[in-house]
């Protein structure tokens, strides 16, 4: 959620987690991304929808693990340290 006195809802401009419901289209664009991201060996990957449309696709510094398991979900970041271990094996 965006700051009172900002349009922006990035956490490092002050915005504030919330859970929230992906939409059809959000998870449209999740699954057209899916292969293409998993082809260039990406495991963990953050993406900016507006409005309906996707505008970035961060793949060197997504954010919001802490926020999703401290509001409740699981442990993104065991998740991924967990899939690195098992590519290197």
């Amino acid at each position: 959620m965006p700051a009172p006195d900002d349009l922006r809802s990035n956490m490092v401009r002050g915005g504030t987690p919330a859970e929230t419901d992906l939409t059809p289209r959000e998870r449209e664009i999740c699954a057209q991304l899916a292969a293409p991201l998993r082809e260039r060996g990406l495991i963990f990957v953050g993406i900016d929808v507006i409005d309906g449309f996707l505008t970035e696709i961060n793949v060197t510094s997504p954010t919001g693990i802490r926020a999703i398991k401290n509001l409740g979900g699981p442990d993104v970041a065991a998740k991924i340290w967990d899939a690195i271990e098992q590519k290197r094996r």
